[in-house]
């Protein structure tokens, strides 16, 4: 999983704290996080085209969450920014190498090691899927809440 997944649900959470009513471009994002504005953006689009975010055109505009916090999944951001593709690849190791027969019968299923992983890959997409944006902002502490709305209020007029 890319640090950008890390990054991505943190700016969501900054946006669900701040609020619908106040877009922050992603420059400013960028700013909050210490981040290369760049590498911010490229994250930020990435949650747009899938929905999570919305783009906000203007002079006040921005990013702000598309959708209500209980409505995304944290699978839906990793998918989103790191796609939805299996990190294992299976690559049948076992059927080379001297004296080995491709189409013995034992070639004909799954060996037991991309079984495990692709159960595993299972678990794991199961777990984020069963955890939204709404659960971490509960799980986060009361003070990260008034902490980020007094720093966001506290920042000069765009």
């Amino acid at each position: 999983m890319s640090e950008q997944v890390e990054w991505g649900l943190h700016c969501c959470l900054t946006l669900a704290w701040i609020g619908d009513d106040h877009p922050m471009p992603a420059a400013r994002l960028a700013e909050w996080f210490a981040l290369p504005p760049a590498y911010l953006t490229k994250c930020l689009q990435a949650l747009t085209r899938a929905g999570i975010l919305q783009s906000v055109p203007g002079a006040r505009g921005g990013f702000r969450l598309a959708r209500p916090p209980a409505e995304v999944t944290v699978l839906a951001v990793t998918v989103a920014i790191d796609g939805a593709d299996n990190p294992f690849r299976c690559t049948e190791i076992r059927q080379r190498g001297a004296g080995v027969d491709p189409a013995a019968p034992e070639f004909r299923v799954p060996c037991a090691i991309s079984t495990v992983m692709h159960r595993a890959d299972l678990a794991w997409r199961r777990e984020l899927a069963g955890h939204t944006l709404a659960d971490l902002l509960a799980a986060a502490p009361a003070e990260a809440a008034e902490r980020t709305r007094r720093r966001h209020a506290a920042l000069p007029p765009r």
